[in-house]
């Protein structure tokens, strides 16, 4: 028998939150996509300064963006989107004033409490039901919206009172499956890390990740199945409405 089976922590993004289905109501408000918006903010700040093309700061926005997915998928950190639009201005060869920077690094930050994605169907109901029983943590990489942003994200869908702690990756150093980010939300919740089960939905970093510390997982399916059939999950949960029975299950076998 291994530890018992005292905490949860939860993946955000395709496990709380449907991501991106934020896009919809941007678009049915005759709004930019939330990509082409961040590249809109760069360059009609620069252009104020001084002219620049359009397709020179989405080049080097992605050049940037680049930079950062190599970073955040072989060091396991996220940088914060300042350092990422410096990355592009670098590029540029052009710079902006600490004020004008600030005011675009925060309307990205907000981008998603501004036109909120929704929630996964069954989310407040199966937090409901393990509310009390289980200690529970977020544990979530911050591409964009950093910690602070993401606490009131789930504050406004009146979720953050489920949870014990949370461990965002722009404030713990390193983002999944670095053992820091998950070592963060056992102290947080007072448990040994071996006392943890794990929910998410990419098998590389919300399964195979805790497992290697001796953690349990559970691969969340209801928005994003690509890793299915190739998961060394503990158990596979397709929706919300099965996620307490699917816990209590390994909870018992443990």
């Amino acid at each position: 028998m291994g530890r018992p089976l005292r905490a949860i922590t939860f993946d955000l993004w395709d496990t709380i939150v449907h991501d991106d289905s934020d896009e919809p109501k941007r678009k049915a408000q005759g709004l930019k996509t939330k990509k082409e918006e961040r590249r809109h903010l760069l360059w009609e700040a620069l252009n104020r300064q001084q002219p620049i093309e359009l397709d020179r700061v989405k080049l080097a926005y992605d050049v940037a963006d680049a930079a950062f997915n190599k970073v955040w998928h072989d060091q396991h950190v996220t940088w914060p989107i300042a350092e990422r639009l410096n990355v592009a201005l670098k590029g540029l060869g052009r710079t902006l004033p600490e004020a004008e920077l600030a005011r675009i690094v925060k309307a990205h930050e907000e981008m998603e409490i501004t036109i909120r994605p929704d929630l996964i169907p069954g989310i407040r109901e199966a937090l409901e039901g393990l509310h009390g029983r289980y200690k529970t943590c977020i544990v979530s990489d911050a591409i964009v919206s950093p910690g602070r942003c993401l606490r009131q994200l789930l504050a406004s869908y009146d979720l953050a009172r489920f949870f014990d702690g949370f461990a965002f990756s722009d404030e713990v150093g390193y983002s999944k499956p670095h053992r820091a980010m998950f070592e963060s939300a056992a102290r947080q919740m007072g448990v040994a890390i071996e006392e943890i089960v794990h929910i998410g939905d990419r098998d590389h970093n919300d399964v195979k990740g805790p497992q290697a510390l001796g953690m349990k997982a559970i691969l969340f399916t209801a928005t994003r199945a690509a890793d299915k059939d190739r998961t060394t999950a503990d158990a596979i949960c397709e929706r919300h409405a099965d996620l307490v029975a699917t816990v209590d299950r390994l909870a018992k076998g443990a």
